[in-house]
């Protein structure tokens, strides 16, 4: 099939994403097959398509790594994906606390983690994230922090989780350009955006946590993350 001539001036397709994510992970990633079961096994039991790509995890189990993470906390574990990814980082003593509100994921989530050998290490708490991260004791700190869940919930969210990691630590909140429609004003009936926007005032007016936001494009699209270090 012919393609295009390459032209830096025009602009870049879902394809051309998509393509440059798999050209770059046939040299940095080679086949995993636990996390293939995590994803076919996932797919197999209906749940949505909505983790993290292969990049993605990886970026995230690299950042986890990185900051000496030995304790993770994780907001919305699906079927366990990016749980894997991230409780890779951990020491052989690490822990990862995940929250996930809808049991039939739970159960989705634990059977991948068994397939991975992970299970020792990681604690799913099911019900609602908010209750969960309410009862967390903040004199047992975390050292990094994944924030993928309910969008509207997001300013909740991250005000309860900047309590519970440590100083210097890290809180990574997924989905926050939307296909830039957290930017587009003109947008004002979506909850998922909105969420994001009133998690970016919590930020702007939190002098103690220093914060970042990187766009991002691949597989799944264009769309961006936080990244934000706790200070005090």
């Amino acid at each position: 099939m012919s393609r295009r001539p390459f032209n830096p001036a025009t602009p870049a397709t879902y394809e051309d994403w998509a393509r440059e994510d798999n050209y770059h992970k046939s040299f940095l990633m080679p086949r995993d097959e636990v996390l293939e079961h995590a994803i076919s096994n996932s797919e197999a039991n209906g749940l949505p398509d909505i983790a993290v790509t292969p990049a993605q995890g990886k970026h995230l189990k690299l950042l986890a790594q990185s900051a000496g993470a030995k304790r993770i906390l994780e907001l919305g574990t699906l079927g366990g994906y990016s749980t894997i990814w991230l409780a890779r980082a951990l020491p052989e003593d690490g822990e990862l606390i995940t929250c996930e509100y809808v049991q039939k994921h739970v159960d989705i989530a634990s059977q991948n983690l068994d397939y991975a050998g992970l299970s020792s290490k990681v604690k799913i708490l099911v019900g609602p994230a908010t209750d969960s991260l309410t009862k967390m004791d903040p004199k047992k700190p975390f050292d990094f922090v994944f924030i993928d869940a309910d969008k509207p919930n997001y300013p909740t969210y991250f005000k309860l989780c900047r309590q519970l990691v440590r100083k210097g630590g890290v809180i990574f909140v997924d989905n926050v350009i939307r296909r830039g429609g957290v930017s587009d004003l003109s947008v004002t009936d979506d909850p998922r955006v909105i969420g994001v926007r009133e998690m970016l005032e919590v930020v702007k007016q939190d002098k103690g946590m220093d914060a970042t936001t990187i766009g991002t494009v691949g597989e799944k699209g264009w769309d961006g993350f936080m990244y934000a270090v706790r200070l005090d």
